[in-house]
């Protein structure tokens, strides 16, 4: 059965395997746990975000005919289409083990600080060998940085190099600028129409679901209309802030979309600047996740965990004596259960940290320990 749940990407890829196992991989079915059963929402009321950052637009003033124009007019030279290039995966199919090409996927993104800065959701660059960003009034697109990341949350924060100072968006001082009612303005590239504006209002707070292996809590809901290349764009109040980044939408109902309340995202974009500066572990496997009929299939002890297709050359992994063949069913002493289990538990770790991994070779249970390194720059 086809799971309710998509994040909300442009990304025709097949959900495989690449890296550490993470694949972007949108309009593919996911596992899920439902939601409770929606409320129902307070009638609407025409209510603003608190703050006096532009005028007849504040709370419990006069929405104008003008209002909205004029602050898409503000907003939208902040905001940006992020292309991202996937490299071909390794994927298990009833013919053995077959590489598929590579893909590209499109979502959206703004503009944070003016020299360059960009807050995405991390699923819109994962698994990604190189990153462009489509930026208002440049006719070229820039190749983008990923400055960090944090797969939990799923944000991600990017860095061009412009030859100007770019606009950006401000963000709303705190959740409670997005009270529930409250008029809803997303702006992004839904299918690839960049520049894309729908409006409506915020419905609900507070959801929590389970999208493939990322959970997601305290959601805002919102019936502003959001569509795969939204991801990562803004959602934004009467006064133009930010109080959500677009990420997911319910593909079985109509109305249901879903963004990370600013709040979360501002505290976590501290953490990602500082990964950026340590820089993030790298272990070079190439994995693919076990399954039952994969492991009845291929004759493994295990029926879960990260199969290790091809170990990189030259890498912490093969100086730690992984091969082909292994199962990781545990890092840094938590479970593996599938390949993009194992992503964040390595990119957590830094340059030169030992990480101790549970292996299955065979029938023998084997404790590897790497020492990671900085993933090598791809080859321009």
């Amino acid at each position: 059965m086809q799971s309710r749940w998509h994040i909300a990407i442009v990304a025709p890829v097949a959900a495989a395997a690449m890296g550490f196992g993470y694949a972007l991989g949108s309009r593919v079915p996911a596992a899920h746990t439902a939601a409770p059963p929606p409320q129902v929402a307070p009638a609407v009321r025409l209510a603003a975000a608190r703050g006096s950052a532009a005028p007849a637009t504040g709370q419990g003033q006069v929405l104008t005919a003008n209002t909205i124009p004029n602050l898409v007019a503000r907003a939208e030279p902040a905001v940006v289409t992020i292309y991202a290039t996937i490299p071909g995966q390794v994927v298990q199919t009833p013919f053995g083990q077959q590489l598929t090409p590579p893909s590209s996927g499109i979502g959206s993104g703004f503009i944070v600080s003016s020299d360059g800065l960009i807050l995405t959701n991390d699923h819109v660059v994962a698994g990604a060998s190189s990153v462009q960003v489509r930026v208002n009034g440049f006719s070229n697109r820039f190749k983008a940085t990923v400055v960090g990341t944090d797969y939990g949350l799923d944000l991600a924060l990017l860095k061009i190099q412009a030859p100007r100072a770019l606009p950006t968006l401000s963000l709303a001082s705190s959740n409670a600028a997005a009270p529930v009612g409250s008029w809803s303005i997303a702006i992004g590239a839904p299918e690839g129409l960049y520049n894309t504006v729908t409006v409506g209002v915020i419905s609900a707070k507070g959801r929590s679901f389970t999208i493939a292996n990322r959970h997601y809590d305290n959601l805002l809901q919102t019936d502003t209309p959001i569509n795969p290349g939204n991801s990562g764009g803004p959602l934004l109040n009467l006064n133009g802030q930010v109080v959500g980044i677009n990420t997911a939408v319910n593909a079985s109902g109509q109305g249901l979309g879903f963004a990370i309340p600013i709040g979360v995202a501002e505290k976590a974009m501290a953490s990602m600047t500082k990964q950026h500066l340590v820089g993030k572990g790298w272990l070079g496997v190439i994995v693919s996740s076990v399954t039952p009929s994969l492991a009845q299939q291929d004759g493994l002890s295990v029926s879960s965990g990260a199969l290790v297709v091809a170990v990189e050359p030259q890498s912490p992994a093969s100086s730690a004596g992984f091969q082909p063949g292994d199962v990781i069913v545990a890092a840094a002493g938590k479970p593996v259960a599938s390949a993009s289990a194992l992503t964040p538990i390595i990119e957590a770790g830094h340059p030169g940290d030992p990480m101790t991994f549970e292996v299955v070779r065979g029938t023998r249970h084997l404790s590897l320990t790497a020492v990671l390194e900085t993933r090598p720059t791809p080859a321009a």
